[in-house]
């Protein structure tokens, strides 16, 4: 793969503290206790895999080395050219390989690619339902980048899907991984000697110096990082931008939270056109014609075809289960089994819990909700009418809870990030609604153990 380091020739730099060390008799490992830099992190600039020291690592080096005023301003004049031009990789590392496409979601790339590529945000959550399609987004918006002549750098935490083909040269990854476990607090799994401020952060800005690279967090936990650690790494690389992903903001200063909801449905009526060219429904006809590649959708198809995304709100993963399930049936009674139970078709007909997964993952989701938004989520699941055409507004949520219009925004800001209410776009204006597969996945009853 093409995300190696140069090692083709030593940098200046390294050439220096190499012959400095060597000069009073010094083994990097002596040279480490001396400056409290890591082995490897001396290793690297040595043997030219890091070619941009950040300036405290430059005066730790310079003072272990016992260097006089022209020898240490000749380090640092080193350091300096090293951090102001070149390349640290042969070829700038790439992002993972999707294995499919996902339609339906080029405004949100757009968006996405402006703010990170133009630098205007260095940090975006990109948050939503599990299912919805983020790692796909973020794919999509780092192959793009990297199109551009942006290095990639890319970290899946456990448990994220991974719908992809991964790629990365070891030691780099074990470097993002090392940098990884530092912004959370450390880890098990990282070399102790690695781990504090003189390792892995160093180990992993020397690498990337003042070069624009994109940071991926795949999967990222619904505990923040330490907003100390997360600023020095934003410090100490000043064109890093990080794209991460996760079921719930970090809401940290700086954050940039965008809201990945569900894919547009078509509306009722809408010409074959229309519904044709609907994402939701061209996301569904994708994933049909892959266990089914006869298939053609005619007016009568595409008629169930949006009735069945509209049934599934336009959620992606659902999309995907439903349609597995037309290797053993057609799709009027696949459409009649959604009216009966959505939740019970998310299981993908190969195999999975897709139904106990999107359970758990909203149990989890209103377990953090606050009391009064989850007392909405109850109130708003207990008195709406069954049906697509369900809508409201701030005005019927205050008038809903008998609280004033501020502390109401606030509640609804809190189901809209927890991906249980979207926007209806629809109708125009600031309307919104419950997901039938919420209130079809959520007891109605607000008392659960």
């Amino acid at each position: 793969m093409n995300a190696h380091v140069n090692t083709d020739t030593t940098s200046r730099v390294g050439a220096l503290i190499r012959a400095h060390r060597l000069r009073i008799g010094l083994t990097q490992r002596e040279l480490a206790d001396l400056s409290t830099i890591s082995v490897r992190a001396i290793r690297d600039l040595e043997h030219g895999k890091a070619r941009r020291p950040r300036p405290d690592t430059v005066r730790l080096m310079a003072d272990a080395l016992r260097l006089g005023p022209r020898a240490r301003a000749a380090l640092e004049a080193a350091a300096q050219q090293g951090r102001a031009g070149g390349q640290g990789w042969a070829l700038p590392p790439a992002p993972p390989t999707a294995l499919h496409a996902m339609p339906g979601r080029d405004a949100e790339t757009a968006v996405l690619e402006r703010e990170l590529g133009a630098g205007g945000e260095r940090l975006v959550n990109l948050v939503g339902l599990g299912g919805v399609g983020k790692t796909r987004v973020a794919l999509e918006v780092a192959e793009r980048l990297h199109r551009a002549g942006v290095p990639v750098l890319w970290h899946a935490f456990p448990g994220a899907t991974a719908d992809y083909l991964a790629c990365g040269e070891a030691e780099l990854t074990e470097r993002v991984t090392g940098a990884v476990a530092w912004l959370y607090g450390g880890s098990a799994a990282v070399d102790a000697a690695d781990a504090g401020a003189a390792g892995t952060l160093p180990g992993l800005s020397e690498v990337i110096g003042e070069q624009r690279v994109l940071l991926v967090l795949d999967g990222a936990p619904a505990a923040a990082p330490r907003f100390d650690r997360l600023t020095a790494l934003l410090r100490a690389c000043p064109g890093l931008r990080l794209l991460v992903t996760s079921e719930q903001p970090w809401e940290t200063p700086g954050e940039r939270i965008f809201l990945l909801p569900p894919l547009e449905v078509p509306a009722r009526g809408a010409a074959p056109e229309a519904v044709a060219a609907a994402p939701a429904v061209r996301v569904f006809l994708a994933h049909v014609r892959r266990v089914r590649p006869e298939f053609m959708a005619g007016p009568a198809e595409l008629e169930r075809a949006a009735a069945l995304c509209r049934r599934l709100d336009g959620h992606p993963g659902a999309l995907a289960a439903a349609a597995s399930w037309l290797v053993v049936c057609d799709l009027a009674t696949l459409c009649h089994g959604l009216d009966a139970d959505p939740v019970a078709l998310l299981d993908h007909l190969g195999g999975g819990a897709g139904a106990d997964g999107f359970r758990a993952a909203l149990h989890r989701r209103t377990d953090r909700l606050s009391p009064g938004a989850r007392e909405l989520m109850d109130a708003l699941c207990a008195t709406e009418p069954e049906g697509e055409e369900a809508e409201f507004g701030l005005t019927e949520v205050a008038a809903l809870t008998g609280r004033g219009l501020p502390e109401s925004g606030r509640m609804l800001r809190e189901l809209l990030i927890g991906g249980m209410v979207r926007a209806a776009h629809e109708s125009g204006g600031a309307r919104f609604r419950v997901l039938g597969l919420v209130r079809a996945a959520i007891p109605r009853t607000p008392q659960r153990a």
